[in-house]
């Protein structure tokens, strides 16, 4: 049975953009008449648009508030907290969400192929979502590009963050307040050291990539991993050397205006003045909260980028 129940208070509707599903928060006045369990399908639609769609995972009542159920709805990639084991060979990351769809029983929409596939991994007792952004990470080390995984109303959707841009400016104007910050203490690495055992050989195989200029600068950050196959040691180490040779910078914004396409994986102009520096460019946003009510539209954000001049 199809219900349109009253709503009370605003409805949240927040995406991120990678290791979380798509969560829809609202409260609907009980009355007497609606019946709905977890499990059931959840759709919201703005303006004629199709903006989400999940089922319902949490029900919670009050005695205070007896007449009213506050309901926490997610779309399918709730379903990859799920655990497994998987072992794949020669695949790209759009073929392995595939195949893990299929196994899942997940629909799936439009699936960007990355062009680069992963000659051999094996994944044990991991999430899928670790599954699947490990192999994404593997291919933004390898190509540059940066893929993001998510659910457009109730199909997996897999698309390059440079298809995901919008026009909706993040400005002083737009947004009603930031907060700002910069660091080389989390994700910054000026030296990266890459190590392969090779075993038939009885040799430990090194490769290395540094950037002398920032080690004097901050001292020795290093990277350090274990390969498992030997191809393209040096070409790996100078990749994520390329991706992490550089300060990290956050920047959360509050009470913009709300664009609904905007979600986590979403690049937004941002011009805001952030004390010593201007931030003029597209930045990454990592998660996007909506809150929606009769009249009002507005949304928080967390956003990230290299550069801000």
């Amino acid at each position: 049975m199809l219900y349109q129940p009253a709503c009370e208070g605003e409805l949240t509707l927040s995406w991120q953009r990678q290791g979380a599903p798509g969560k829809l928060g609202f409260t609907i006045l009980n009355d007497g008449r609606i019946s709905f369990q977890e499990g059931d399908a959840v759709r919201l639609s703005i303006d004629g648009a199709d903006v989400f769609f999940g089922f319902v995972f949490t029900k919670r009542r009050s005695k205070r508030k007896n007449a009213a159920i506050s309901v926490t709805a997610y779309d399918q990639l709730r379903y990859f907290k799920n655990k497994d084991f998987y072992q794949y060979k020669n695949k790209r990351a759009d073929e392995l969400i595939a195949m893990i769809a299929g196994d899942f029983q997940l629909r799936t929409g439009v699936l960007e192929p990355t062009g680069y596939a992963i000659a051999h991994r094996i994944e044990d007792n991991q999430t899928l979502f670790d599954i699947v952004q490990n192999a994404l990470d593997l291919t933004l080390q390898a190509t540059g590009k940066m893929y993001v995984l998510y659910d457009d109303f109730g199909k997996l959707t897999l698309r390059s963050m440079e298809s995901m841009r919008l026009h909706a400016l993040i400005c002083a104007k737009t947004a009603q307040d930031f907060d700002y910050s910069s660091s080389i203490d989390s994700d910054t690495y000026n030296q990266i050291k890459l190590i392969y055992e090779n075993e038939a050989a009885g040799t430990r195989e090194v490769y290395m990539a540094k950037d002398n200029n920032h080690i004097n600068d901050w001292g020795v950050l290093q990277k350090f991993e274990t390969l498992k196959q030997p191809e393209s040691g040096a070409a790996r180490a100078d990749a994520l050397l390329s991706l992490y040779n550089r300060k990290t910078r956050s920047l959360s914004v509050k009470g913009a205006f709300g664009d609904i396409r905007a979600r986590g994986g979403s690049l937004l102009p941002v011009w805001l003045r952030l004390g010593d520096i201007q931030a003029n460019s597209y930045l990454l946003a990592e998660q996007v909260t909506h809150h929606l009510s009769a009249d009002v539209h507005t949304m928080d954000l967390t956003l990230r980028g290299n550069v801000f001049e």
